[in-house]
């Protein structure tokens, strides 16, 4: 059957009008908070008092997100843990919680408040979205009744996730998400029965949200970028820093040149709990970022990014990550090879004795290869070319390939691998690759004082990480760190 032609017409219309709403670009934002922590996490206290610290949080989220507003960003991310803190038990994380509704209800709290059980925080969420015209992500908890026909429900008779929420620039909540892979201090949340993959469309690209430790696993890290292809991740967190790989800007930033999506990372700032490092990736490098364990100030990012990056010709190539390394000669155990742990995990490493040269270390199937020319050979630092291949096991279980070229804290080489920020040998150049299993594999540069190395790196589609300044800045550690996602279901 042929429609009227004034439906053809309408339908017409209406995808012109779509197609005029979409953007090449977008203006992103992200906010790095300094949260007002609860006296005593660890107290009940009445859902009045919960309500009125998480208000006193949420006044200084508003202060920032009118801000990016009046600067024209179109959506802004804000931190995990952002509106009460943490360190809670079950019971005093309760008072705190929502009940928040799927989504598909079609619901904008900021003018129908009472359409649902009292939801003060997501009201305030909405409108604070609305009146801004801004897309607002956050992270609250929330709550869902259960009862003894569910023999998993929790003896307290209710489930409680660490959760996350988008609200269009209307104010409609259009995305929620429960936390999967919960970090092992978040003993107040249940981890959710299945594993949720939570995408929205937008003007301005397809979006994908997660949590956090999530960043480490298939599901829903993974599933979100190479299945369900989505153009922007949404990463609220809480972000401990851990020298010399997972500093938090440095891995986030190689984690969107890796998976080639752009990133908005906003972390929670708390110098004494090592939490600072938020930032907006694109793959092709950071377009701004922040790190500061110095002061106790939060700060907004804001910048534009390609709303399509894989279409961009900014997008990095696809790459063989094995194929150079694979094709240079086999190394030999070297008598000068030796052990040592970096976050608990057991690396062979060799010393760079020259001020240039070519060396291969090996651990198990990984052949790591480095050719390097120091600016000059300082006799107060050491560096060394590390490898490592197997389980990671401390705070989770996961598999890992890792080649490093760093900076060992100092001419004890018994000190190689612990934590180090400063460093003053520069490289002429550097070209850094490994036999990598994954396809899964983040390029990281870290300067001295833990800076980035935006556009100062490049990474070939035949695998090799190299430089493109000549000198560097004073190089901390240039590492391929291999995420072996698809080992941990074999």
């Amino acid at each position: 059957m042929v429609p009227p032609r004034p439906v053809v017409h309408a339908a017409v219309f209406a995808l012109a009008a779509l197609q005029a709403l979409a953007s090449d670009t977008f203006i992103a934002a992200v906010y790095e908070h300094a949260v007002i922590l609860p006296r005593a996490a660890q107290e009940t206290v009445s859902p009045e008092d919960a309500l009125a610290l998480m208000n006193k949080n949420m006044d200084i989220l508003e202060g920032a997100i009118k801000e990016a507003a009046q600067q024209g960003a179109h959506i802004i991310v804000t931190p995990e843990d952002g509106i009460y803190g943490w360190v809670f038990t079950r019971e005093a994380i309760y008072p705190y919680l929502e009940d928040i509704p799927n989504p598909e209800v079609n619901w904008i709290p900021c003018t129908d408040p009472t359409r649902f059980a009292p939801t003060p925080v997501l009201e305030r969420l909405s409108c604070m979205a609305r009146n801004n015209s801004i897309y607002v992500v956050a992270n609250i908890g929330d709550k869902k009744s259960c009862n003894s026909s569910d023999p998993s429900c929790p003896s307290d008779g209710r489930y409680q996730y660490n959760t996350n929420v988008v609200f269009d620039s209307e104010g409609k909540l259009v995305a929620r998400y429960h936390k999967y892979n919960l970090f092992m201090s978040e003993e107040q949340f249940n981890y959710p029965k299945e594993p949720e993959a939570v995408t929205f469309e937008t003007p301005f690209g397809k979006f994908g949200i997660f949590t956090c430790f999530d960043i480490l696993f298939w599901e829903p890290a993974v599933v979100l970028v190479s299945k369900l292809q989505v153009d922007t991740v949404l990463f609220p967190t809480a972000w401990m820093n851990v020298l010399p790989f997972l500093t938090a800007v440095e891995f986030h930033s190689a984690w969107a040149m890796g998976m080639r999506v752009n990133f908005l990372a906003s972390n929670t700032h708390n110098t004494i709990m090592s939490m600072t490092g938020s930032g907006i990736y694109a793959p092709d490098g950071a377009r701004a970022y922040y790190y500061n364990m110095k002061t106790e100030d939060g700060r907004l990012l804001i910048a534009e990014l390609d709303s399509h990056p894989r279409l961009s010709p900014a997008s990095p190539p696809a790459v063989s990550w094995s194929s150079y390394a694979s094709s240079v000669e086999k190394c030999i155990p070297d008598e000068h090879d030796f052990s040592g742990l970096i976050f608990y995990d057991q690396f062979t490493f060799t010393e760079l004795t020259k001020p240039e040269g070519s060396i291969t270390v090996c651990q198990k199937d990984l052949h790591c290869h480095l050719s390097y020319k120091m600016a000059e050979k300082r006799e107060d630092e050491v560096y060394v070319l590390g490898a490592f291949d197997g389980l990671h096991v401390v705070e989770g279980q996961y598999y890992l390939q890792i080649c490093t070229l760093l900076k060992c804290k100092s001419t004890d080489l018994s000190t190689c691998g612990q934590p180090v920020e400063a460093a003053q040998t520069k490289f002429d150049m550097f070209s850094l690759s490994g036999t990598f299993g994954t396809n899964y594999v983040f390029p990281e540069v870290l300067y001295s004082d833990v800076q980035l190395a935006p556009g100062e790196f490049e990474v070939l589609n035949d695998g090799r990480l190299i430089s493109k300044t000549k000198p560097t800045k004073p190089v901390v550690t240039v590492t391929l760190f291999g995420r072996w996602y698809e080992k941990d279901h074999l």
